[in-house]
Order: C-alpha cells, then structure tokens, then sequence
C-alpha cells in the first residue's frame, strides 16, 4: 500500500485539521465531534442543509459546504457512517429558524444515523426534514443498501436544494426541489480497479489486469457483471443504455451530464468518456444543457468513472446556474 498518510487511524483527523487550513474564510472544522460548517452559520431565516456519510468520497461531503449548497457537512471514518451525535450538532449549528433539511445517501447506517438524528433534533424542538437519494440504477439491494444506492447525483441534489434554500424557499420547498432531483436523477459507475482502505492495508477487492466491474457501487461493492475491459466507447455504452433506459430519458429531454471520475482516473479520460456520452445523447435527441466533469464523488484512489443524467426543466437550469461558493464547486459570485 502506498499512500500519503501517516498514521491510518489518523487519517480523517488530519484530513479535517488540513480542511480547516485550506478554507479558512469558507467554513469552520469542529471537532470531537467531527463536522465542517460554512463560516456564516447559522444564516438566519434560511432553510439549512446537512449531508454527509463516511470519509474516502472527497469532495463529497465537506467540500459542498459554503454558499449555495450546504450548510454542513458531517464525516465518518473512511467508509464508516457518521454516528447520531455529530449529525446533531451539525443540525443545531446550521439551524436558522427555518427548520434543516437531511439530505441522506441510501446506505442503512447513514439512513438509520441520520434518522435517529433528526428524531433527537425534534425532540429539542428543531423541524428537521429528511430525503433520501438512490440514484444508482446498477443494483438493487446490495450489501450496504435496502434498494438502490446513492452515489454521484447526490452532488446535483446538494446543488439544487441548496440553491432553493438560499433563494428564500421554505423547508417543504426545498425537500420538494430536492425530491424532484432524486426523482429525475440517474446513475452507474464502472471501476477498473479496488480502493485500499488505509487501515485495511489491502484492495477491497480482487480484480484481474484485463477486467472491469460494471456498476460498482462507491465503496468498492460488487456491480451487475465483470467483463474483459475494452475500449472506452464500449465501456461508456454499457453504463449509459441502463440510465436512459432506466427514467426512461426520452427524445426532447434536456439533461445535466455529469461524468464523475472515482478518484484515481486522470481527466483526459473522463473527457474522452463525455465525448461519447454526449455523443449518444444527440443520437437519440436528448439536449445536453449542463455538463460537469470531474472528480465529485470517489472511492478512495479507485480507477473509472460514473455517468450521472438528470432531466432538465427550466427552474432547475437556473437554481444549478445560481452563485455557489464552495471548496470544490464555485461560479457566480
């Protein structure tokens, strides 16, 4: 295993501690317990919006703090659910008086946290509403999940949703724009190699030189097939027919794609990926209206890539469009 760490026990402490240096302006690093609030928290009269999950999927979560999108991000260890205790404070730190919306990736410990959570926010009084996103079209029930997992287009919900709750929408507006995005939003990954988790010492998982796992999920679970790897068109091909499929996406849709690389896969391909992606989508005449391409939601130093689609209409162009000031998304302002 090489990596830059030192100790492996130490590793989201001093990722955390490297956070709050970085960003000074932007956010605030609590500690014991662990959670990242924008510096402003919190803004009075606005609806507050808290994510989070286990560590090791950098920039998700921490790195969606600041204006436009979250009000606060909690960490767990690398892959590990955040506990109950953190998630609450993080609520209380970012409440406003407007209430806090969740916005939860569907794994069982970051559903029942995140839950348990919310029921000890309402029992100090704070109105506290929760959505889960399940984005991922590859698998359903899987090791991790009861249903569909979710991955990369929480970044789009954590987007849109925070646009609306800082344009002044109350807390049933926002969970309604942010249901609307899980309902419209769809994804699958491919990865061409296993994540190492630093205290494990070893891959998640065993794959050959000529092999690539369809649909793994971002924790290096397993996907619909194993397959000889071939070249990238292909590849893109077998991830995008199940999302269009899936929806369906339509002729006359207009979409946000959002090739998302899994941490260890350098740019210059994920922009050969987008071509063909995009290249589909004008064949079946699907209006490509947004695009972003990078690393948003990885798994560690893994190698490939996630496609995500999310139809399109008018209000959502524009709250995606809106200013957002955050570590890894910025534009607007």
């Amino acid at each position: 295993m090489k990596k830059l760490i030192n100790d492996p026990r130490a590793v989201v402490d001093e990722a955390l501690a490297g956070v709050a240096l970085a960003h000074p302006g932007l956010l605030t690093v609590h500690t014991d317990p662990a959670y990242i609030v924008r510096a402003d928290a919190p803004v009075r009269g606005k609806v507050g919006l808290v994510s989070g999950g286990g560590s090791g999927h950098e920039p998700l979560h921490g790195g969606f703090v600041g204006h436009g999108m979250l009000d606060a991000a909690v960490p767990g260890a690398v892959f590990t659910s955040p506990t109950p205790d953190p998630i609450l404070d993080a609520t209380k730190a970012v409440d406003g008086g407007a209430g806090v919306l969740h916005i939860v990736k569907n794994y069982t410990g970051d559903v029942l946290n995140f839950e348990t959570a919310a029921d000890l926010a309402e029992a100090e009084d704070l109105q506290v509403r929760s959505v889960i996103v399940n984005d991922d079209v590859a698998v359903k029930d899987s090791l991790y999940t009861a249903g569909r997992r979710g991955v990369a287009g929480t970044v789009l919900v954590e987007k849109l949703a925070g646009a609306a709750a800082e344009r002044g929408d109350d807390l049933d507006g926002v969970a309604s724009v942010a249901e609307r995005v899980i309902a419209n939003v769809r994804s699958m990954g491919v990865a061409l190699t296993a994540p190492t988790v630093p205290h494990a010492g070893e891959p998640s998982f065993d794959i050959g030189e000529d092999e690539i796992e369809i649909g793994i999920g971002i924790h290096g679970e397993p996907g619909r097939e194993r397959v000889p790897i071939e070249p990238a068109d292909g590849i893109v091909d077998r991830i995008l027919v199940p999302i269009l499929d899936d929806l369906p996406f339509s002729s006359g849709d207009r979409v946000l794609l959002l090739v998302n690389g899994m941490g260890g896969t350098p740019l210059v391909e994920l922009y050969i990926a987008f071509r063909r992606a995009a290249q589909v989508l004008e064949e079946r005449g699907i209006r490509l209206e947004r695009s972003l391409v990078g690393n948003y939601t990885t798994s560690l130093e893994m190698q490939g890539f996630s496609l995500t689609l999310l139809r399109l209409d008018d209000e959502l162009i524009e709250l995606w469009d809106a200013p957002v000031q955050t570590a890894a998304l910025r534009w607007g302002r």
